[in-house]
């Protein structure tokens, strides 16, 4: 005889079993902290991507039914499990204690949200509500402090996942959405299934949150894969990225400024060379990365000459990443466009500078923390502009570095014309460490989230070359000297999430927010109706 599935109308999620009353009090801050070390190990440069889905589930465990001051607490542990980890390399060169207390920083923004999570854990279809506490969460990391700090966004650790397709339909607020949704969902029928070799009885509304919450993701996902096109709307265009590479690792990088700009030069003139001699086809533009010239080469004419001599030889327009120098007010971090015959015709000037690296919010206090504070002795100031250049007839946007973890700064290139965007990058003082593929990897998934060819030169590496598919077709490996020559496909055409902008990360908020809200009335109402 086969067994039949009873179904009754029970909105409630599925209790806690009576087994887990007796668990042991560590069992659940060692699962918070599993669920976050199951977080970083699914970033790359792990192939490891759906490591999140189980990360998510046992974080939903975790949180499940908490009180607020639990929540914090056992959120806390998860943030620490996951940041710690994903943000080692921020200690590389300047020792353990800022990278601490960066972790810890982030770390907190997720307690916070884990807490929230908790709270709406108890309401109908909470896989929904809680996932969009996730990325309410998420987007509040990502604006503040001193401009937010979105590095650990879930969608950046997806650039190979098979939810990737998502982003060209709501950016990474929905790729990331839907991938703690899935995480979620697959705790809640792991529940439903439980709870029917226990009782044969399964709520009818618990079956169709688990169902729907598990495959609405998936089905989602390739419903966008129409979405995903690196089709040449535009036609082509022969693009190179120069690594010169650096002479040391580390912060004192630096104090080779001349060696980094002859480095860069000298590969550039190599490959003129080899487009000489016909081992690689004639660039129609080239692309340095972002600090490739810290000598300002309006201030200092041996800088200028070096610069002139290299893209006169590759005979094409060339974008030089270099800090200016003014003799008032902030510096520069600025991508210069070099033409062969007519010098510098055009600047951008880094938007989102980095906080702590590129100027120094309360210095004074950041000095107690680390002493390399005072290594930043003039403050960076940002652009306000956006950055899009006209190279030999493509029009290419720019986002430097830093800027890449931020979705306006990608998206206004894209909105204002670049047919490709080009991410020049400096990762020098982060060594070997995996700070390279985790910016690698965002700028993958912004291939996607906006259709368009990624190239992104490193001083150091890796470099690479991205099709508008998210898939890298061409890079280095790191502290080698390189050329890399490719012909990428133009576009011009905006996808969904290009055209809607913020509007899905609004829509996740606000459906956040009123869960929160009906959780809030409530656990009221609840506390009202239990008081004599």
């Amino acid at each position: 005889m086969s067994a039949t599935i009873t179904t009754v109308d029970d909105p409630s999620p599925a209790p806690a079993s009576s087994g887990t009353k007796s668990l042991p009090r560590l069992v659940r801050p060692a699962a918070a902290v599993l669920s976050g070390v199951l977080l970083y190990a699914s970033f790359p440069p792990r192939p490891l991507w759906w490591l999140v889905l189980p990360g998510f589930a046992l974080l939903g465990w975790v949180l499940t039914a908490r009180r607020t001051r639990a929540a914090l607490g056992l959120g806390l542990l998860a943030g620490l499990g996951f940041m710690l980890p994903l943000l080692h390399w921020t200690g590389e060169e300047v020792g353990p204690v800022p990278w601490l207390a960066l972790a810890f920083a982030e770390a907190l923004f997720i307690a916070i949200g884990c807490a929230g999570i908790a709270a709406v854990s108890r309401l109908p279809y909470w896989p929904v509500w809680a996932a969009a506490v996730w990325t309410l969460d998420e987007a509040l990391r990502a604006r503040v402090p001193f401009g937010g700090f979105p590095w650990g966004r879930i969608a950046f650790g997806q650039a190979d996942s098979a939810f990737l397709p998502l982003a060209a339909l709501g950016g990474t607020p929905l790729l990331t959405f839907a991938v703690v949704l899935c995480g979620f969902g697959l705790l809640e029928a792991v529940r439903q299934v439980r709870r029917y070799r226990a009782t044969r009885v399964v709520p009818r509304s618990a079956v169709i949150a688990a169902a729907v919450t598990l495959a609405a993701p998936v089905a989602a996902a390739l419903a966008a894969l129409p979405l995903v096109d690196d089709s040449p709307e535009d036609g082509t265009a022969t693009v190179a990225a120069i690594q010169g590479n650096v002479p040391r690792l580390g912060l004192d990088f630096n104090s080779q400024r001349r060696a980094v700009l002859d480095n860069h030069a000298n590969r550039t003139e190599q490959l003129a060379r080899d487009v000489k001699a016909g081992k690689v086809a004639q660039p129609d533009f080239v692309l340095w990365p972002e600090n490739s010239s810290d000598l300002d080469p309006y201030r200092n004419p041996d800088a200028r000459e070096v610069i002139d001599r290299a893209v006169r030889a590759i005979g094409a327009p060339t974008v030089i990443g270099a800090v200016l120098t003014p003799d008032t007010g902030p510096l520069r971090n600025t991508l210069i466009a070099w033409d062969p015959k007519q010098g510098p015709v055009g600047t951008y000037d880094k938007r989102h500078i980095q906080p702590f690296g590129e100027y120094m919010p309360m210095r004074s206090v950041a000095r107690i923390f680390s002493k390399d504070v005072d290594r930043v002795q003039r403050d960076f100031g940002p652009g306000t502009k956006v950055g899009v250049f006209d190279l030999a007839g493509t029009k290419v946007g720019l986002v430097t570095c830093y800027e890449a973890a931020f979705d306006d700064a990608v998206r206004d290139t894209v909105r204002a014309g670049g047919q490709m965007i080009a991410v020049p990058s400096n990762n020098a003082t982060f060594g070997r460490s995996e700070m390279t593929y985790q910016q690698l990897a965002m700028s993958q998934v912004r291939a996607v989230e906006h259709g368009r060819s990624v190239v992104v030169p490193v001083t150091s590496g890796v470099s690479a070359v991205i099709r508008p598919d998210g898939t890298i077709v061409e890079k280095t490996k790191m502290f080698t000297p390189d050329a890399l020559v490719d012909e990428v496909p133009l576009r011009s055409s905006l996808t969904p999430a290009t055209r809607l902008g913020a509007v899905p990360e609004g829509i996740l908020a606000l459906l956040a927010l009123a869960g929160l809200g009906w959780a809030t009335t409530r656990s009221v109402r609840a506390r009202r109706a239990s008081s004599p």
